[in-house]
């Protein structure tokens, strides 16, 4: 009965424990039978401890997964005995419902972190870094991979978890392999933070304690996440507890440093799609550094803005690449084509004549285009400000992307953050719709920044 769905075994399984999924956990199955049919191959779940994520993600899914698929998993936690705890959780639920499954423990399995099922899919189970060599995945499940606050805050410890799993945890994926990563969030850079800001593609499933606007669940604001378990008055306990900036990372899945961040990010509104506008600009932050072991260098950043004729400010994409020279200055090309030729390319301009000569450099392949450019000669902090005026003021907007959970992050981090590549493109492209505004030949106006 594998085929009749997660949903259903879920609720069986569930039902022989006298209990039954939540609505956020039929929301979190939902998305998991999407990666199981196809329709999604790289699945985040952010949620807060205690709300049953790792029951449903680590225990019963891939149980039902390798039933209906007869397919390889390599489940990864922050630990062996972690992973090998899940490990035990996915057998007893294999061999306490094999019947519904019709398929149960291959006779000459005996361990709990590898074993195979009679069809002849395989599991296996290790901690972060663990032995995988040889091992191949249909489907890479990865389950709370930061241990603590300490190896969180260690930029140390977050390269070496991202470089393992960019390195040798991904290079076991199969053609056409989906990941699953499950985990709370801990701080503004852990793997969810670098995978987010460095890979296109991934859906995120994020579901805070308490419900903000635009709640995945259609949750009013306040609400709290599971009341049936932690009512509100529980959750303000927590809280009070915990401190704001862990139950903010922990508990709402907006991790923030220990300082208070510039950006009013929570005064930005996300749009369906791009309303009308009056002038657009490509804001360009340059780098030309390929990432390696252990090294993660700046990014080129092309944040577009658009500014609408009520002056309103509206970040319409964001293009975020690590590359050579060479590739920054193809994809600023290619860029712009996309862009066409009524936007404005805003342009950094290093100091002295080698910045002078890589502009002109740049130009050349950008004939037909207006480019603007100039010094970065203020602090980064005070470039920013008209551009975290605006979004204090209610006056900045951005359409619905990818790249929106990425620059959020950033931006809430700022100016205490690893990266600021993206805030930097923000500044230039705010600052040249200023400086264009205050032209008379553009028929705009410098309210938008005043308002």
């Amino acid at each position: 009965m594998a085929d009749a769905g997660f949903l259903a075994f879920a609720r069986q399984v569930m039902a022989d424990k006298g209990q039954v999924p939540a609505a956020h956990h039929e929301l979190l199955i939902s998305r998991l039978q999407d990666v199981a049919d196809g329709r999604c191959d790289r699945l985040m779940v952010q949620m807060p401890p205690g709300s049953a994520k790792s029951t449903y993600g680590s225990m019963l899914f891939p149980a039902w997964f390798m039933a209906r698929s007869n397919e390889q998993v390599i489940a990864v936690a922050h630990t062996a005995s972690l992973a090998g705890y899940f490990g035990q959780g996915v057998r007893r639920v294999v061999e306490g419902h094999a019947g519904w499954l019709g398929v149960g423990i291959a006779k000459e399995s005996k361990a709990s972190s590898r074993f195979k099922l009679e069809g002849g899919a395989e599991y296996f189970a290790t901690g972060v870094r663990g032995p995988i060599t040889g091992r191949r995945a249909d489907l890479i499940l990865i389950d709370d991979p930061v241990k603590s606050w300490a190896e969180a805050e260690s930029p140390v410890a977050r390269d070496a978890l991202f470089d393992w799993y960019r390195g040798e945890l991904s290079a076991r994926l199969k053609p056409g392999g989906r990941v699953v990563l499950i985990m709370t969030r801990w701080h503004e850079d852990d793997l969810a933070g670098r995978l987010q800001g460095n890979e296109a593609g991934w859906e995120c499933l994020r579901l805070p304690a308490i419900a903000e606007a635009g709640d995945a669940l259609g949750r009013a604001p306040g609400e709290v996440l599971w009341p049936e378990w932690q009512d509100a008055a529980a959750v303000a306990r927590r809280r009070l507890e915990v401190g704001e900036r862990a139950f903010s990372a922990m508990y709402q899945q907006a991790p923030r440093p220990p300082d208070a961040a510039l950006f009013r990010c929570d005064r930005i509104r996300v749009l369906a799609e791009a309303p009308g506008l009056r002038q657009c600009v490509r804001g360009w932050d340059l780098a030309a550094s390929l990432p390696g072991p252990g090294r993660s260098p700046d990014y080129t950043v092309g944040l577009k803005l658009g500014v609408t004729s009520e002056n309103l400010l509206v970040v319409l994409d964001v293009v975020r690449f690590q590359g050579s020279p060479a590739q920054v200055e193809a994809r600023i090309q290619d860029v712009a084509r996309q862009d066409g030729p009524g936007v404005i390319v805003a342009l950094p301009q290093d100091p002295g004549q080698a910045g002078m000569a890589q502009i002109t450099m740049l130009s050349r392949g950008l004939q037909g285009y207006k480019i603007v450019s100039s010094p970065e000669r203020e602090a980064k902090v005070v470039r920013a400000m008209p551009a975290a005026t605006q979004m204090d003021a209610g006056n900045m907007m951005m359409v619905a992307g990818p790249w929106n959970d990425a620059l959020l992050a950033e931006l809430k981090a700022f100016p205490h953050g690893g990266k600021d590549d993206q805030v930097d493109a923000l500044s230039r492209a705010v600052n040249t719709l200023a400086g264009s505004a205050a032209q008379p030949a553009r028929r705009l106006n410098t309210c938008f920044l005043s308002r």
